[in-house]
């Protein structure tokens, strides 16, 4: 056969066990099993978006197949963001359709297994990890289709369960301090929630590159924010958060008043860098920035490489399976760190 069904015979065609009904060809039941079963797999749905994070399903969804320019990857780990349910491109795609059932999860760690049409860069068989797109089905299932571009090499030293903690936190972190921070050395940097796995790498790597950093959070996690390299720490509940003084970053991952009052002891030409949206406030001689990570293969190579020497630790608070992934994302004890889901050994 000639046309573009010829694909599709060659892949599932087993010769031992095929008849002809009406003339077409027929498996034998197991083999037929075998083929739904093996281009099936496991992956966490979300349908409904009231339902939040105890919505999530865990079922059969068919195996993705890679678009020009992708790959597809066997995913070892996936790392999720509560918060992603709340994101119109978990429900909706670049058109603002729906496209529910939607697999969540952006980011992962994995070996690439297929190619898609013009893609380059990289090689079926090669470790990596990396950033998915917002608005295509995620990283909690056994493989996931990815723009090429969005991947970087996972060097061989580093496991899994680490690579897939890195893509948002760290590239969040990188880009929040040095492209739009524009963090200098001998600068003071106060980082909210420093002992999260965000507010962990942003810590390290301020730390690194000079500066001086005061986190905050809750009284609990004193110990753990000078554990990432905090040279203070504000409790939050209980201190006076004024009492820090003037700085000239802010990260800010918490939003409301702290926002407010903290955006008050950025210096002139200070700068607050959020992630939780727009600023509700502003420094009065400085700049206030809010913005969506994105992917960036050079950075999330210099992010690695720093986990790689020992300069950077990541903060991973839980690991799960993918059949406990819908328990693992609604604990009923307060988790600060990365919650992660080892998908395969």
């Amino acid at each position: 056969m000639r046309h573009a069904s010829s694909r599709f015979w060659t892949r599932y065609y087993i010769s031992s066990s095929v008849g002809m009904s009406g003339g077409r060809a027929v498996l034998a039941a197991p083999e037929a099993d075998e083929i739904h079963r093996r281009f099936r797999m496991k992956a966490i749905v979300v349908t409904d978006q009231a339902a939040g994070t105890a919505g999530m399903t865990l079922m059969e969804r068919p195996e993705p197949k890679p678009a020009i320019n992708d790959v597809v990857v066997r995913v070892h780990a996936s790392g999720f963001v509560p918060t992603e349910l709340t994101w119109p491109s978990t429900w909706t795609d670049r058109l603002d359709r729906d496209r529910t059932p939607t697999i969540p999860g952006h980011e992962l760690a994995g070996v690439v297994t297929a190619l898609g049409y013009g893609t380059t860069g990289l090689s079926v068989g090669q470790r990596v990890f990396g950033l998915t797109d917002w608005t295509r089905d995620g990283t909690l299932a056994e493989y996931a289709a990815v723009e090429a571009r969005n991947l970087a090499p996972l060097p061989g030293d580093v496991d899994f369960t680490v690579g897939a903690s890195l893509p948002i936190s760290g590239l969040t972190a990188w880009q929040g301090l040095f492209e739009h921070g524009r963090l200098r050395a001998g600068q003071s940097v106060l980082v909210h929630g420093a002992a999260g796995a965000v507010g962990a790498l942003v810590t390290q790597l301020a730390r690194e590159a000079g500066a001086y950093v005061i986190g905050t959070g809750r009284g609990a996690d004193h110990q753990t924010a000078l554990d990432f390299a905090a040279q203070e720490f504000v409790d939050l509940e209980n201190d006076v958060l004024e009492e820090v003084g003037e700085v000239d970053l802010v990260f800010d991952v918490i939003g409301g008043d702290i926002q407010k009052r903290s955006a008050a002891l950025i210096r002139a030409g200070g700068t607050l860098v959020t992630i939780v949206g727009p600023p509700e406030a502003r420094p009065a001689d400085g700049l206030a920035i809010d913005f969506v990570v994105e992917s960036d293969r050079a950075q999330l190579g210099e992010i690695v490489q720093r986990v790689r020497d020992g300069r950077l630790r990541t903060n991973i608070a839980t690991i799960a399976t993918l059949d406990d992934a819908v328990a693992a994302f609604n604990p009923t004890e307060r988790r600060t760190g990365k919650t992660i889901i080892g998908i395969r050994a």
